[in-house]
């Protein structure tokens, strides 16, 4: 169960890093506890599980990523989470969930994918295919971009959990 505290690093940590030589030192600072101290509940997150990774949020389009495409796959529901695994250990694959399907849309396994263009993000879709050996699949590409965001789990000052 996160204390009041974890949920204060938490909530300092939703914020871009400060770009200094100690980014920790100056979260603590916001926070009221010692450097050592962030960085040891840090570790402790990542043993724990409730931390997976820390890293920069590339701007892709920014960069020359101008495609990028949700890729919706209809898999046998015994066989999900097989492509699942698959899917998400191919590189080009950023985000890879299963959600259930509706009447008029059978569609179950989702996956984003990035690429400079759309040409590029069809070829990774055909391999991820060539991997699993499913190929009903329908590619939703992006045509403009109103938000992105990091998720908020926590407001700074809040105390409960």
């Amino acid at each position: 169960m996160l204390e009041a505290l974890d949920k204060r690093i938490i909530a300092a940590l939703q914020d871009d890093l400060p770009i200094t030589p100690r980014p920790y030192r100056e979260i603590a600072e916001r926070v009221g506890v010692g450097e050592r101290e962030i960085i040891e509940r840090l570790r402790r997150y990542r043993q724990q599980g409730y931390l997976r990774k820390m890293g920069a949020v590339l701007r892709h389009r920014e960069v020359g990523f101008f495609a990028n495409a949700l890729c919706a796959w209809r898999i046998p529901p015994d066989k999900i989470a097989e492509a699942g695994e698959k899917m998400s250990s191919c590189s080009a694959v950023t985000h890879c969930y299963a959600r259930e399907t509706h009447s008029d849309w059978p569609y179950n396994l989702y996956v984003m994918l990035h690429a400079q263009t759309r040409e590029e993000c069809r070829a990774q879709a055909a391999e991820l295919a060539r991997i699993t050996g499913y190929d009903d699949y329908i590619m939703l590409f992006s045509t403009k971009e109103w938000k992105k965001s990091n998720v908020r789990y926590f407001q700074e000052g809040e105390e409960e959990i």
